[in-house]
């Protein structure tokens, strides 16, 4: 864990390391805030982006949140 509930998945695709920033919505899911390119160590202001997105995501799931039509 980075910070206040912030996580990281590291991932290389042809040579370029990413970083991939999400948090977790209680047990039902794992919310992707967004990914940079690796550096030495995450910077700050990457970490505050993905704690203000895990602020408003947990102010109003529902608006960030994806729910199927119903097909009748």
């Amino acid at each position: 864990m980075l910070r206040d509930g912030i996580y990281e998945l590291r991932a290389s695709v042809q040579g370029v390391n990413y970083r991939i920033l999400y948090f977790f919505h209680g047990r039902v899911a794992a919310v992707v805030s967004h990914g940079i390119t690796k550096e030495r160590a995450v910077p700050i202001l990457e970490i505050e982006r993905a704690l203000e997105r895990k602020r408003r995501f947990v102010t109003n799931p529902v608006k960030h949140g994806y729910a199927e039509e119903d097909a009748e």
